[in-house]
C-alpha cells in the first residue's frame, strides 16, 4: 500500500494518473449509456479493459487514475450520486489489486513484475486477478449501493464482477500488444519510475492477498454456499477485501 502514497512525490506518476484518468472517463462517458444493464447505475463497461492493464502497467498511478477516471465518467456522463463514492474505492481496487496481487499470491504469483507473454503462469496469473479484483470492485460498490436502498446487493455484485471480469480478459490482447513499448520505448513502466523501497511488498502481503481472494469469492458466491443473509455476508466480505489490501 505504501507505494500507493509516495508515489505522489513522482511527477511521472502523478502525470501518469492524469493520462489514466483521462483515457478511462473518456471511454465511459462514450459508452456510458450505449447498453444499460441498470440505468443511472452500470452499463456495459467497454471502457474496463482499461484499469487491470494500467494496473500491471503503471501500478499505483493506474489505480489512482481509475479511480479518478470513474468519477470524472459519473460527473460529466450523468450519474453522479451518492454512490459515486464507492465507486471511487470499487474502481481504485480495480487497478490496485493487479499490480499487488500480481507478486503476492503464493502460489501462482510471479517472481518478475513484468508481463510475459510466453509464460503460461502469466496468463494463468492474469485470469486469476482478474475475477478477484472485479469480485473485490463487485462488493465494495454492491454493498455500499445495497445499503442506500438502490439495487440488491446480490444483483449488483455479480453484474459488476462479470462485467468487469470479461472486459478485464479482453483487456489482455490490449496489454500483449503495448507492454513492450510502454516498458523498453518510452521508460514509463512503473517499477521503472519508483524505488525499490518503495514498492517492495511487506512480509504481511501475502496474507492480505488470500485475504482478499477468499473474502471476494464468497462475496460473489453469497446465498449460493451459506445461509446467512446476503448483505451479512457482503459487509463481513468487504471489510475483509479493504483490510487485505492494506496489508499488501
Amino acid at each position: 500500500m505504501k507505494a500507493a502514497f509516495r508515489m505522489w512525490k513522482n511527477t511521472r506518476m502523478i502525470i501518469l494518473v492524469a493520462v489514466c484518468a483521462a483515457i478511462y472517463s473518456a471511454a465511459l462517458i462514450a459508452f456510458k449509456t450505449a447498453i444499460p444493464l441498470i440505468p443511472g447505475i452500470t452499463e456495459v463497461r467497454i471502457a474496463n479493459i482499461f484499469p487491470m492493464v494500467f494496473g500491471l502497467l503503471f501500478g499505483p498511478a493506474g489505480a489512482w487514475g481509475t479511480a479518478l477516471g470513474n468519477l470524472i465518467g459519473d460527473v460529466f456522463g450523468g450519474t453522479l450520486g451518492p454512490g459515486s463514492v464507492a465507486g471511487l474505492f470499487g474502481n481504485f481496487l480495480l487497478g490496485y489489486l493487479p499490480y499487488t496481487l500480481w507478486v503476492t499470491l503464493l502460489p501462482f504469483t510471479q517472481k518478475s513484475r513484468e508481463w510475459h507473454p510466453h509464460r503460461v503462469w502469466s496468463w494463468l496469473n492474469y485470469i486469476l486477478i482478474a475475477f478477484i479484483s472485479s469480485a473485490s470492485c463487485g462488493v465494495v460498490i454492491g454493498i455500499a449501493v445495497d445499503a442506500l436502498g438502490i439495487v440488491p446487493y446480490e444483483i449488483l455484485t455479480r453484474i459488476i464482477t462479470l462485467n468487469n471480469t470479461l472486459a478485464s480478459l479482453i483487456g489482455l490482447a490490449l496489454l500483449n500488444a503495448v507492454f513492450g513499448t510502454i516498458k523498453h520505448q518510452f521508460g514509463l513502466f512503473w517499477t521503472d519510475l519508483l524505488d525499490e523501497e518503495e514498492i517492495a511488498p511487506p512480509v504481511t502481503a501475502p496474507i492480505g492477498a488470500w485475504v482478499i481472494a477468499i473474502a471476494s469469492t464468497i462475496g460473489f458466491l453469497g446465498g449460493m454456499i451459506t445461509d446467512l443473509p446476503a448483505t451479512q455476508i457482503g459487509w463481513l466480505s468487504a471489510l475483509a477485501i479493504l483490510i487485505g489490501s492494506l496489508l499488501l
